[in-house]
């Protein structure tokens, strides 16, 4: 559960980094007050974690409403990123012709060289 955290939330928590030294840089200017570093730090902070949380908590409501799907053999619909001229999405569904299973959090068929991240899918 950590390491898929870190996975679908990496790039976000380095944006928060970010977010977090310029909020430290700004208070810390000598116009602002002495409170304002404490202050502005936590208030960012805690948004910032409540905005992860909260994208965390839908990713991963999504990804088990995908997998319940797919499983009932509900149709599909995955980001493509390999036909982005053509098709800018993938229709899978369970028992096609092409295969499709699920292994971890992929779809993977034997037609894709690529597999397709279940976090990237919705049900149709």
């Amino acid at each position: 559960m950590l390491r898929d955290f870190f996975y679908l939330e990496g790039a976000y928590l380095i944006l928060a980094g970010i977010i977090l030294l310029i909020t430290l840089f700004v208070t810390t200017r000598p116009f602002m007050s002495p409170a304002a570093p404490r202050k502005g730090m936590t208030v960012v902070a805690i948004v910032l974690a409540l905005f992860i949380g909260i994208h965390f908590w839908i990713t991963t409501s999504r990804i088990a409403t995908v997998k319940a799907a797919f499983n009932a053999g509900k149709p599909v619909l995955c980001e493509s990123r390999m036909l982005r001229k053509m098709a800018q999405s993938v229709e899978i569904r369970k028992g096609t012709a092409s295969q499709w299973r699920i292994e971890g959090d992929n779809f993977v068929s034997p037609e894709y060289t690529r597999p397709f991240h279940i976090a990237r899918c919705i049900v149709k």
